[in-house]
């Protein structure tokens, strides 16, 4: 779809660039009630934030209300979406229970209804502090309870590991989103999240279901990423969304200009593959009675630029 752009302004004190409201002619489809998604691999490097910032901010162009809580100590979400959060309260003081979730949510420059929940240096310290905790592995969830009835969509991005962090995402979420690299070693930690997803599922939120994969870094002309692609298809048909996220330049500068790809290059392979796994995504969070026609939730062939459009 086009894209509706308002004029890029300038934020004479901050000096910092605002981008016009960018929102998508043809409106994603509402989900029911809230999705609260975790984003989750402990392996480094597989485009968890990535993934989370660019369809969370698709999302909010499909006109649906989307949350990201920054859960990664390294605070690349916050950066990504462009708000401050290096010495101010964000989601450690949410868990530690000095702050009200409510009070640290910022709103995202440029989208119509996309806000952030920063991640701040104290965060590193998380894992240790909640240790001595009551019910610690609930805290995020309890504070999500406050705040999900004013979102369509709430995405958690997490740290790269299994600890209290991620425990507490899992606890907190009703989809499991796991990135996986196509690359030799995507798989290899992978039976080990599942282990951790299945115990989280059995002991801590029933509620909890492995609902979507995406494929990142994917280079069509490798054998090694299609066949990690054919394996990923063959073992989860059902949670696989099949449009595979391109190993592209533009995806990885993005970041550097505190921007997602779909403000700083929003016809690029990589805005494109991402705008339409997000509205794969909203298909697939359709109210039952909304669905008119049995919807394919896998979509083999993927043209990356379709007559100029973005989904």
């Amino acid at each position: 779809m086009d894209v509706v752009d308002s004029r890029e302004t300038r934020d004479r004190e901050s000096e910092t660039k605002v981008v016009g409201v960018r929102r998508l002619k043809e409106a994603m489809a509402k989900p029911a009630s809230t999705r609260i998604f975790t984003v989750a691999n402990q392996k480094g490097g597989v485009g968890k934030t990535t993934t989370t910032v660019n369809i969370a901010a698709a999302l909010s162009m499909g006109g649906l209300r989307v949350l990201v809580v920054d859960l990664d100590p390294q605070g690349n979400a916050s950066t990504a979406l462009g708000v401050p959060h290096r010495d101010i309260e964000g989601i450690y003081d949410v868990l530690m229970g000095s702050a009200q979730i409510s009070s640290v949510i910022q709103k995202v420059a440029g989208f119509p209804a996309l806000d952030c929940v920063p991640s701040n240096s104290s965060l590193a310290n998380a894992e240790v502090n909640l240790v001595s905790m009551v019910a610690r592995e609930l805290r995020l969830k309890e504070a999500l309870n406050e705040v999900s009835p004013n979102y369509d969509y709430i995405f958690i991005d997490c740290p790269p590991s299994l600890g209290l962090l991620t425990i507490n995402a899992l606890a907190a979420a009703r989809e499991l989103l796991i990135p996986i690299q196509t690359e030799y070693y995507a798989l290899e930690g992978l039976s080990q999240l599942l282990e951790t997803y299945g115990v989280v599922k059995k002991r801590l939120n029933a509620n909890l279901d492995l609902s979507t994969i995406v494929l990142t870094m994917f280079d069509g002309r490798t054998r090694l990423s299609n066949d990690v692609a054919a394996n990923v298809r063959a073992h989860f048909p059902n949670e696989l969304i099949d449009i595979p996220i391109p190993r592209a330049v533009r995806v990885s500068e993005a970041p550097s200009y505190h921007q997602t790809v779909m403000t700083y290059d929003p016809l690029s392979p990589g805005a494109i593959a991402y705008m339409q796994v997000a509205r794969e995504i909203a298909e697939r969070g359709k109210p039952k009675d909304a669905l008119n026609v049995n919807f394919d939730s896998n979509v083999v062939n993927i043209n990356y630029k379709r007559d100029g459009e973005i989904a």
